[in-house]
């Protein structure tokens, strides 16, 4: 990659030579940055820790990113490349499923990693394949009979629901299953035992609903209500 222009140190006081580049790549850079994201949360993401796994001082990581912020921005849109990759292909059906698939796979992608929901789409102008994600979700509704400003709408909120969704379910486990205290069907199964106990009069919804709570998914529930949200899409575009 070359050097990007007006990042040579200037000498030392005592005329030292200029600082040499750094022997790792963008790509390693930010392959590292996501594992050590993965691991340990945005919390332990911080240029001097990446630099100690790489092998090398903070001003390496300088060399690719001007701080803190791109980098995490960068990150996360190294994964979101991974997603446009798998679904490059797709644009061909009935645009509702495709919608579908688009959807499904941007949410597995952020599920797992709960850091990623914070960065994804957060800035599109330092994102490419962020941006190129948006335009393969806007794309679908340009095949749909809908004006621009619903179509607008439309990939705004399949992008919302989606992130938000998979962020909300990704988010780290409660203290007693991840210290393994609990695995998630007894932790499931003592927060529906907590609902049952809820006084009827007061919480009628809650107890109309407690056995579907007792026994759902979170990839069930997140495909539910996606499937809602393109229901009302497909309704609005008169398909």
């Amino acid at each position: 990659m070359p050097m990007r222009e007006g990042r040579a140190a200037s000498p030392g006081a005592g005329g030292g030579r200029a600082r040499t580049r750094a022997s790792h790549s963008r790509e390693s850079v930010l392959a590292e940055a996501v594992r050590l994201l993965d691991e340990a949360g945005a919390a332990g993401l911080t240029i001097r820790a990446l630099a100690a796994r790489l092998g090398g001082g903070p001003a390496s990581i300088y060399w690719y990113v001007s701080g803190r912020d791109e980098l995490l921005d960068l990150a996360a849109d190294s994964v979101l490349a991974g997603v446009l990759d798998a679904v490059r292909a797709v644009g061909e059906g009935d645009p509702i499923d495709d919608l579908r698939t688009i959807g499904e796979t941007l949410f597995d992608a952020i599920v797992d990693r709960p850091w990623l929901g914070a960065y994804a789409l957060r800035d599109t102008g330092t994102q490419p394949h962020s941006l190129r994600l948006y335009e393969k979700i806007g794309e679908q509704t340009l095949r749909l009979a809908l004006t621009p400003t619903q179509r607008f709408h439309a990939t705004s909120a399949v992008v919302g629901f989606v992130i938000g969704t998979a962020a909300d379910m990704g988010q780290e486990l409660p203290e007693v299953v991840a210290s393994g205290q609990m695995d998630r069907e007894e932790y499931l199964a003592q927060a529906t035992a907590e609902w049952r106990a809820l006084d009827e009069g007061e919480f009628p919804f809650i107890h109309h609903v407690v056995d579907e709570f007792a026994r759902h998914t979170d990839r069930g529930q997140f495909r539910a209500g996606l499937d809602l949200l393109l229901a009302g899409i497909r309704l609005q575009a008169g398909a």
